[in-house]
């Protein structure tokens, strides 16, 4: 694009090991991808250069790569280090494709181990992990004191178990920037209670877009079996209503943990009671998943909802600029109180 005549110019920055390469990439570059994600699995970087004259090293596994994105008006915005994991060289026409991904999702929290865990706390878990990983813990207080009466980690890497102690009580599980990051989805706020700043986007900021919501995939409530052992009977725990309510199909070892399954994912079913995928034509850097963000300009009933970024995926490219690719779901805002029932023994001994 040409600044001179008032269009806006993408501008990046992407160095190896502290030493800034944009300058000899960017004459190469193909593409520039960046994908963030909530949690789960770490942010994906690849980088697409052409090699036409042979002239382009190959990047050793392992190095570390740091990117920032923007425009050259507004300045750019760092988007965190990662690891290259995977080279690729292909051809004709030569090309070298890297691919990394976040940095402190290190080998080590990928190793699988075995533990446990009693009488303790979420906090005091997460705690354990991120000082073996050399990471702060940045765990929120509406999480950092809730009791965990036994944990076990069995063949299991410290990743997946962060996972799933993220599945169990709707949180982010991640690493950002040093910090093991343990906070509750769509909270609207850091670990520390700082409000996240809210975003705003309209129809004519999009390339396209496509919202979809299905009355198939709405339900009333989550069911969770638990063992009574004393009772010698299995039974159930419902948040929400029964009317047609979704039934996890693991049965946990007492009433607390079935609920606190039951009411993570009676919030993600709330969550993905409608989706939009939304492509803005100039990239936003500054958008990043956990967002709020409010929208305008289509029907009323997409732009009446509070909408939460699951998932980003920005692009650079010689031939069409900067771009930002959006993964929105419903916001926990417009969602109406759970509704907490004791034991549901009607249904308790069902598949």
């Amino acid at each position: 694009m040409n600044g001179r005549i008032g269009y806006p110019v993408p501008a990046w920055r992407v160095t190896l090991d502290g030493k800034d390469l944009t300058d000899r990439i960017a004459p190469r570059l193909i593409e520039l991808s960046l994908k963030e994600c909530r949690s789960g699995e770490a942010d994906q970087l690849d980088l697409r250069i052409h090699d036409h004259d042979g002239r382009m090293a190959l990047p050793r596994k392992g190095v570390t790569l740091t990117v920032a994105l923007g425009w050259r008006d507004a300045g750019l915005i760092d988007k965190g280090t990662f690891v290259v994991d995977e080279v690729e060289h292909s051809g004709p026409p030569d090309v070298i494709t890297i691919r990394a991904r976040s940095a402190e999702l290190t080998k080590t929290m990928r190793t699988r181990r075995d533990r446990s865990w009693h009488e303790t706390t979420v906090g005091a878990v997460i705690g354990a992990i991120a000082g073996e990983h050399n990471l702060r813990a940045r765990v929120a207080p509406a999480l950092a004191n809730l009791a965990l009466d036994h944990l076990d980690q069995s063949n299991e890497s410290d990743v997946a178990l962060l996972t799933r102690l993220g599945s169990r009580f709707d949180a982010v599980a991640t690493v950002k920037a040093g910090n093991l990051v343990f906070s509750p989805i769509d909270s609207g706020t850091t670990p520390a209670g700082i409000e996240l700043p809210r975003a705003s986007i309209t129809r004519a900021d999009g390339d396209s877009h496509r919202f979809s919501e299905a009355e198939r995939d709405t339900y009333s409530g989550v069911r969770a079996h638990w063992n009574d052992k004393k009772g010698a009977r299995r039974k159930a725990v419902l948040v929400g209503t029964s009317t047609n309510a979704k039934n996890l199909r693991e049965t946990y070892d007492s009433e607390k943990t079935a609920r606190e399954h039951a009411d993570a994912e009676w919030k993600r079913v709330q969550r993905g009671a409608a989706k939009m995928d939304y492509s803005l034509a100039l990239g936003r850097a500054d958008l990043y998943p956990e967002q709020r963000i409010d929208v305008s300009g289509f029907k009323a009933d997409i732009d009446g909802r509070t909408w939460l970024i699951a998932e980003t995926t920005h692009s650079i490219t010689g031939s069409s600029g900067f771009t930002t690719s959006l993964v929105l779901e419903t916001s926990s805002a417009n969602a109406r109180p759970s509704e907490q029932v004791g034991d549901d023994d009607t249904d308790a001994d069902d598949g």
